[in-house]
């Protein structure tokens, strides 16, 4: 029961925060316009607020580990891959497969996983060693495979390509991770006013991107697509877990380096897959059918996932 217990507060309250930003939506306290200056500004300010606030807290030279660093980079790439070549070979829409193999590999791991690890640990912990091993991948492996895959053929890719690699390099996400890196290294003491002035602007990261999450969540979506949906949901949420975390286990990792990878194997599809698959000239339909029943079903699955490893003792 205790174990149980645990995992209900890892995951209900992230959660409960969501369903709130669905009520405030569906009774008009919250509209669209409010969660696209949330998303932005969780996505430019807060988030790389956090992460350099966190940081800075931490002797990142003793904290970081190449080995696990790689590690998310290798998952990730399998997943990929892997996903891009069953799929390829199973489905008979051939016009789906950018959009399922996006949805299946490719997690909120950023803005969610914070928000996991932060309810936690009261710190982003690995979160921002995770981040670097996975989000660059995501992006450019997102991009790649769209290219690949696009349904018309008048995309150019060189420019599609270089438009990413130029995107993931002004990342703020990773901007912030950057400046954190260099900020504990050399043990920046920030004058007090700044120093208050970001801690403000991360208290504002994990609520309004949980708002902003809730708000955009349409049941109606995850109607359309079912079958493709429904596998893609699976193979994201449970699929990656039952593969690699017995790895990740084998391997040593425990504690908040364990749960940083289960966040990066569990975490629902992350809504930008639908801004690119649309941008990358696919209908969306499915995208966005996996992102709903993601987010849906990983207060379930992720409850269940932390259970079990905790469980086992490894958390």
């Amino acid at each position: 029961m205790e174990n149980f217990i645990y995992s209900l507060n890892a995951t209900v309250p992230v959660f409960l925060v969501i369903v709130g930003g669905y009520l405030l939506k569906k009774i008009g306290w919250i509209n669209d316009g409010f969660i696209a200056t949330a998303n932005k500004l969780n996505f430019t300010i807060t988030l790389p607020a956090l992460l350099i606030q966190d940081m800075m807290a931490t002797d990142f030279l003793h904290l970081w580990d190449t080995e696990y660093v790689l590690f998310c980079a290798g998952v990730t790439t399998i997943s990929f891959f892997g996903t891009w070549a069953v799929s390829k070979a199973v489905l008979r829409d051939k016009n789906l497969v950018g959009e399922f193999v996006q949805g299946s590999f490719r997690s909120s791991a950023a803005i969610l996983g914070t928000a996991f690890i932060l309810n936690i640990y009261g710190t982003t912990g690995l979160v921002p060693l995770m981040i670097i091993g996975a989000v660059p991948l995501y992006n450019i492996y997102s991009v790649l495979l769209l290219t690949a895959e696009c349904p018309q053929e008048d995309i150019i890719q060189e420019k599609t390509m270089v438009r990413t690699l130029k995107a993931t390099a002004t990342n703020p996400i990773i901007i912030g991770i950057l400046i954190g890196l260099v900020f504990s290294v050399f043990k920046v003491d920030l004058p007090k006013i700044l120093d208050v002035t970001i801690q403000n602007f991360a208290r504002l990261s994990t609520p309004l991107a949980l708002l902003a999450i809730g708000g955009s969540f349409e049941f109606g979506k995850a109607l359309k697509r079912v079958k493709p949906a429904i596998a893609a949901t699976m193979i994201k949420l449970l699929g990656w877990a039952v593969l690699f975390l017995p790895l990740a286990v084998l391997c040593g990792y425990r504690d908040e380096k364990l749960m940083a990878i289960i966040i990066m194997l569990c975490s629902p599809t992350t809504p930008s897959c639908y801004i690119m698959a649309k941008n990358m000239k696919f209908e969306g339909t499915l995208t966005s059918s996996i992102i709903v029943l993601a987010t849906m079903c990983s207060a379930f699955t992720l409850t269940m996932v932390i259970f079990v490893v905790k469980s086992f003792g490894y958390l």
